[in-house]
């Protein structure tokens, strides 16, 4: 297929979804017309798009392993007791600092980026009223910290560039350390610009929830990110499909609710079915892209530009994660597209899923996406609100892309 039918393919994508057509269905119906633009028959055309999305399958079964431990972590009140001691161990003193590494911990044990700060919202609002701190300034610290978090999860967007690049999802996530940490810092000093600029602050209800100890509610992510990590701490390569759900499992037998485990099944399975519908559009747009020479030709202009490939990385994740206004998506188009062409250019596999992984937060918040209106929301904003804190968490995600593609390319 020439490279104007994946240019179409993917300019169309990026229409669809502006005009708020579903993700998946955007990217599946950019890829037909744009391989039909590029030459390919009607049944060619099919074909790279099933061969595509059946290159997302082990990705898929690895999100449907992680909704196992999401669901138990969101429906049995276990993240809320985590938000709340990390919140409570930090004291007033650090409060916004506090609500960043909440939201950094919950992502990084497996809670999807805008259901953790939509758990941590009520908490974080209540205490914003007693302690006089905008809104602002605790949405820019869940969203920062979520961001820092995301890169080093067991999540569906880390799960996809570990599967593109055929890395270990351990090692990914381990890579992503340093980049979380100075993305958090990053973030907690943009917070404590915001922290008392806010007219508005509604009057906060409180409802109480019965959650339950965190000693307990700490045992499924625990579990899990031991398992994980396994292979670089024991030698023993334990598989996300296995262990996320282990994890998972565990958890609910110490939190002794075990009576409940299919409410969290089902909700864990209502949570990742969008995820999934999502991962195999994506599959359909990558699978026609790939098999164009874009990637190649994308390579050698910037090359002719003399930026070297490591650029390329994290530019191709901010570019994608843009586009679709989603860390996951972005990520997984992104790998999957250009993966293949960064390792022939001499990019560590390793090197290349973190690099794209971290790209993926610079704009994976703009507003035709559905994060942009939950955070809002969580809070209490309006869309013109909202829209102000856009710079803040574009600067969060260029530290963090920035970061991971220092310590790559001039350290390792």
């Amino acid at each position: 297929m020439n490279t104007f039918g994946a240019i179409a393919a993917f300019l169309l994508a990026v229409v669809f979804i502006l005009r708020n057509v579903p993700v998946g269905y955007g990217m599946m119906c950019g890829a037909f017309i744009g391989a039909l633009l590029g030459g390919v028959s009607i049944d060619e055309a099919v074909r790279l798009m099933i061969d595509g999305a059946k290159e997302m399958t082990p990705s898929i079964l690895r999100v449907l392993a992680a909704g196992v431990l999401a669901g138990v972590l969101m429906q049995s009140g276990a993240a809320v007791a985590i938000a709340e001691k990390l919140m409570q161990a930090c004291g007033e003193k650090y409060a916004l600092f506090s609500l960043c590494v909440a939201a950094m911990m919950l992502t990084a044990c497996g809670v999807f980026v805008d259901v953790a700060i939509m758990t941590i919202a009520p908490v974080a609002l209540a205490m914003a009223h007693r302690l006089d701190v905008s809104r602002f300034a605790i949405l820019l610290a869940l969203i920062g910290g979520g961001k820092a978090g995301n890169i080093i999860s067991p999540n569906p967007n880390t799960i996809a560039a570990a599967e593109a690049f055929h890395v270990p999802l351990s090692s990914l996530m381990m890579a992503g350390i340093a980049p979380a940490v100075i993305g958090l810092f990053v973030t907690y000093q943009l917070a404590k610009r915001w922290r008392g600029d806010d007219k508005h602050m509604p009057k906060i209800e409180t409802v109480e929830k019965e959650t339950p100890p965190w000693q307990k509610a700490i045992v499924a992510p625990g579990v899990a990110i031991i398992l994980l990590l396994s292979r670089p701490l024991f030698g023993v390569s334990i598989d996300p499909l296995i262990a996320l759900p282990t994890g998972a499992v565990i958890g609910v037998i110490v939190m002794n609710k075990t009576r409940e485990l299919n409410v969290f099944l089902r909700v864990g399975m209502e949570k990742m079915s969008g995820v999934v519908f999502m991962l195999l559009g994506t599959g359909t747009l990558a699978g026609v892209i790939a098999n164009s020479d874009l990637h190649q030709t994308f390579m050698h202009m910037l090359e002719s530009l003399g930026f070297p490939p490591y650029v390329m990385a994290s530019l191709a994740g901010a570019l994608l994660s843009g586009i679709t206004a989603s860390t996951t998506a972005g990520t997984a188009v992104a790998s999957h597209v250009f993966g293949k062409a960064l390792v022939e250019a001499g990019v560590p596999s390793l090197a290349g899923a973190a690099m794209v992984h971290a790209g993926a937060t610079v704009l994976d918040h703009l507003p035709h996406g559905s994060f942009f209106h939950i955070t809002a929301a969580s809070v209490h904003m309006s869309t013109k609100e909202r829209l102000t804190l856009l710079p803040y968490e574009t600067l969060i995600g260029i530290a963090i892309a920035t970061t991971c593609t220092v310590i790559f390319y001039l350290f390792l």
